[in-house]
């Protein structure tokens, strides 16, 4: 089970013992739990009719990682779309913030590749035209779906990871699909971010590659700085490498940022990318000189933001 085997892998890594786990919180994101499972049933995927009940259930994957690691404290699920990885994360660093947990656990998986699903997709005309992402550009068609799981461990204070410093959230009641063409209120979160921790120096946005999403983003972008000003973070673009993972794509695209962000780096974008007007998308590794936020935005128009720093 993807869920789980990341799970393992952030436990690992951050040295967590039995006795850390017991009281640790646990915040799940996912778009529609196990839903491939028993939609379209293949191999590894827990098709065991002992499972049958409990796969078609969103709660299945946490209840499976409280279980395997002992896990008692606070269990929540989110199903905020394309928003819920890292939705998951904003809670739970909340969570240990508030001293509700000593510490968390983030995760998030999504698993779109079963035909009915993808069907609904196409009908809604979401998914791409053609096999390379380009989510800048003025033709562009749609996303590439691909699924994914990725998990983050959680805990106050500071060390040789980078640093989860901000979360927050919004709506902006206005699609049933997509965000609102002209940024909606993605703005406000970028503005409330900064009167708390400063201009970023690079952002990595949602960019799936739909066509109100080539016109959203630029237009809240260029909100947060202003036309002309000198001082524009990079874009750093991660779905032209992974494809949208759906629910799963804000955590797994976090993982990868905060991955660069331990060396003190910044990815870069895949070569020939549309570039928003007035911004800049390096094809090379850059140093890690500030701040980078990172956007997800979920269908009916929730909107997520989470701050991320080097350690």
């Amino acid at each position: 089970m993807a869920a789980l085997h990341v799970a393992r892998q952030a436990v690992c890594e951050a040295g967590w013992r039995a006795e850390d786990l017991k009281e640790a919180a646990l915040v799940l994101g996912t778009s529609r739990g196990n839903a491939a499972g028993w939609l379209g049933p293949w191999p590894g995927r827990r098709p065991f009719k002992l499972m049958a009940a409990s796969n078609t259930i969103h709660s299945e994957p946490a209840s499976a990682i409280t279980i395997e690691f002992g896990i008692t404290g606070p269990s929540h699920v989110l199903a905020s779309g394309c928003a819920a990885g890292l939705d998951a994360i904003g809670i739970a660093m909340l969570l240990v913030n508030s001293g509700l947990a000593p510490r968390a656990l983030a995760v998030a998986v999504d698993l779109p590749l079963v035909p009915i699903l993808l069907d609904n997709y196409a009908s809604s005309g979401l998914l791409a035209k053609g096999n390379s992402l380009d989510p800048y550009h003025p033709d562009t068609t749609g996303f590439i779906p691909a699924e994914g799981a990725a998990a983050m461990a959680i805990e106050p204070g500071e060390g040789i990871f980078p640093r989860v410093i901000h979360y927050g959230c919004n709506s902006d009641a206005s699609d049933p699909v997509g965000m609102a063409a002209d940024g909606g209120r993605t703005p406000e979160l970028l503005k409330m971010a900064i009167q708390r921790h400063g201009i970023p120096s690079a952002v990595s946005p949602h960019a799936t590659g739909t066509a109100v999403q080539a016109l959203a983003e630029p237009a809240a972008l260029r909100q947060l700085v202003g036309v002309g000003s000198s001082c524009k973070p990079s874009i750093h673009l991660l779905k032209p490498f992974i494809g949208h993972t759906i629910g799963a794509s804000g955590l797994l695209e976090s993982v990868i940022l905060a991955r660069f962000l331990k060396d003190q780096q910044l990815p870069p974008n895949l070569p020939f990318l549309s570039a928003p007007e007035d911004f800049n998308l390096p094809n090379e590794v850059l140093d890690a000189t500030g701040l980078i936020y990172k956007l997800s935005h979920g269908m009916g128009g929730h909107n997520a933001l989470l701050v991320l720093s080097a350690p």
